[in-house]
């Protein structure tokens, strides 16, 4: 029963999955993809997207990160999944799931399920280049203009040897709007025999056990639930013992975001900074109260430490109360 950390591309970096395998509850993380083109990529870029990797590619609480690909030629896919595992990547992560334009218009991403054939033949060939003791998995969608292609790429996916798929339960066309139409992750796990896992909409620990009912699907991974929530996680293991957590406070969430803020101080200047800081409150309004009654004064805010004042304080204040 696992919880796999989903890769937001632009959100779940390095700092990020620090801080949320820090509270507990996340078995794995998958980074956010390497675009994969016509040359080879120099190792600094695994490094820049995995710097787990100097770490065994393990967070520093021993949770394993999968290196994830994206990419449309077979060929240089399988060069660079045998390179992520030379360098240690535990796992390979084929991306067939992303739905932004830029990606798609270059033929990466959700647009690939429109061609199964393809989607097998990129997966095959990582498959064939990565070393058999490194297992080989991928994220998808549904389907790209609609929800009709699930199963045709679940079955080339496990015929091309991926050992897990984990499904986001829309077509690209759905985008995020709700629902999640986890009864059709359902129909997938029921015509392959390679592992799935279901992925979107879970933001509550009810949300959890839902999908697991209706999917029947023994793992989840977990994106914008985690960033909005993130002792998620830890909730919801303790639910699987029959256990009562105690939720995260606010004072807690910003220690967390501090922390986070801190570290991308060291190499980004105070806007960018400000910038990722406020990327990340603007989900935790979902969570928090106190998100949502700080967000209108944070959001203006162009100084870090200000911006770190101005969370304590309003926690503070409610606390107060």
């Amino acid at each position: 029963m696992r919880i796999i950390l989903a890769p937001m591309e632009g959100l779940v970096d390095s700092p990020i999955r620090e801080s949320l395998t820090q509270v507990g509850g996340i078995d794995r993380c998958v980074t956010e993809f390497i675009r994969v083109t016509h040359g080879m990529l120099p190792p600094r870029i695994f490094y820049k997207f995995a710097p787990e990797l100097h770490n065994r590619c393990h967070t520093s609480t021993g949770i394993p990160v999968a290196v994830q690909l994206l990419g449309s030629d077979p060929v240089q896919m399988g060069l660079h999944g045998a390179r992520a595992a030379e360098l240690g990547a535990p796992r390979v992560d084929i991306n067939f799931g992303c739905p932004a334009k830029t990606v798609n218009k270059h033929k990466g991403g959700a647009v690939l399920l429109d061609e199964p054939e393809l989607v097998y033949q990129i997966t095959r060939a990582v498959r064939q280049a990565v070393p058999a003791h490194v297992p080989v998995t991928a994220k998808m969608r549904l389907g790209y203009l609609d929800r009709s292609m699930g199963i045709a790429c679940g079955h080339a996916l496990e015929a091309a040897g991926a050992a897990e798929i984990v499904i986001h339960a829309r077509s690209k066309a759905d985008g995020y709007k709700p629902p999640a139409y986890w009864e059709e992750v359902a129909l997938v796990r029921e015509a392959v025999s390679a592992r799935v896992i279901a992925n979107g909409d879970i933001w509550t620990v009810e949300d959890y056990w839902r999908c697991r009912k209706v999917t029947g699907c023994e793992d989840v991974m977990i994106g914008r639930g985690l960033i909005s929530r993130p002792d998620l996680a830890a909730c919801i293991k303790a639910s699987q013992k029959g256990e009562s957590h105690t939720p995260m406070t606010w004072l807690e969430a910003v220690a967390l975001v501090k922390g986070y803020g801190h570290v991308l101080q060291g190499h980004l200047d105070d806007k960018y900074v400000c910038g990722r800081v406020k990327q990340w409150l603007n989900y935790l309004r979902r969570g928090f109260a106190e998100a949502e009654a700080v967000w209108p004064q944070a959001r203006k805010l162009r100084d870090a430490e200000t911006l770190f004042k101005c969370l304590v304080e309003v926690g503070a204040k409610r606390e107060a109360a």
